[in-house]
């Protein structure tokens, strides 16, 4: 029963695979880096560069996956992208994780066999 209450609570605020998207996304030691340095803020992509010493071309690349499954928004400003993190999507993704971290509390101690 609790399986499906967590199923329909992931129903009504995040599809399961948007889930998946979002569980490989931060699958991705670089990506996890991004993520922290945007904890402060807007960064350009250039402040990104500079920090991570990486290549552009391998910055696309991780945001882009960022982007698709919704964790950070972008917007350009002349020739370079700005990025910051996507508040709402981190919110619902919370909200599956504490229930499935609930999930065990209402569980009944007698377990299912008797």
């Amino acid at each position: 029963m609790m399986l499906t209450l967590i199923l329909i609570y992931v129903r009504l605020f995040m599809e399961l695979s948007e889930v998946s998207l979002i569980c490989k996304a931060l699958s991705d030691q670089n990506r996890l880096q991004i993520i922290y340095l945007l904890t402060y803020g807007e960064q350009c992509a250039c402040e990104l560069l500079e920090q991570m010493k990486i290549t552009q071309p391998t910055l696309s690349h991780h945001m882009k996956v960022l982007e698709n499954c919704s964790l950070v928004i972008s917007r350009r400003k002349g020739k370079w992208s700005h990025y910051s993190l996507n508040r709402d999507q981190w919110v619902a993704f919370r909200g599956y994780v504490e229930s499935i971290r609930d999930a065990g509390e209402e569980r009944d101690e007698s377990g299912c066999c008797l």
